[in-house]
């Protein structure tokens, strides 16, 4: 990684997610690392599993602490927040944003669906960092109230009939 990016996040070696969240993620915390930034103090925690086993059992507490009708983002390949393969990233606005009236938790009104991570960032939404053996989506439910995004194969992918 890029020293510079690093620059423009405070980091922490420790999930420093809500207490509110649901206590099943609390012995993840010491897995995880919390990273703040890059512009406003946005929040992003990023949890890396051992195995399948590990993350299967962590998944429906993790989708619990999403925003209603926010994003599951699929991605693939190495991830800049968990630096490495497969896991979880949780991005969420800085604290206290939602109390703020102007920033509600709600998609950014005039923002494209072509720009996910700005018409989101007043929500807890997921990326999930797929790798078919960790992460296997043939193993796990997603999610009824939002839509899934499927980025595994580039933004520019045009899905052949089949998939």
């Amino acid at each position: 990684m890029s020293p510079a990016a690093w620059g423009l996040y405070t980091m922490s070696d420790r999930g420093e997610w809500p207490k509110s969240w649901p206590a099943e993620l609390e012995p993840l915390r010491k897995q995880a690392q919390t990273l703040e930034g890059p512009m406003i103090a946005a929040r992003h925690y990023a949890i890396r599993f051992k195995n399948r086993e590990e993350f299967e059992a962590a998944w429906p507490n993790i989708l619990k602490v999403k925003s209603k009708g926010a994003r599951v983002i699929l991605v693939g390949g190495e991830n800049f927040f968990l630096g490495g393969k497969a896991g979880a990233v949780v991005h969420c606005p800085p604290e206290r944003q939602w109390k703020n009236p102007r920033t509600p938790e709600a998609p950014i009104e005039g923002v494209q669906n072509t720009n996910l991570r700005e018409r989101w960032m007043y929500t807890n939404y997921i990326e999930l960092v797929v790798d078919g053996d960790i992460v296997d989506l043939n193993r796990i439910p997603l999610g009824g109230d939002g839509l899934i995004v499927d980025e595994r194969f580039g933004k520019d992918h045009k899905p052949n009939k089949d998939e």
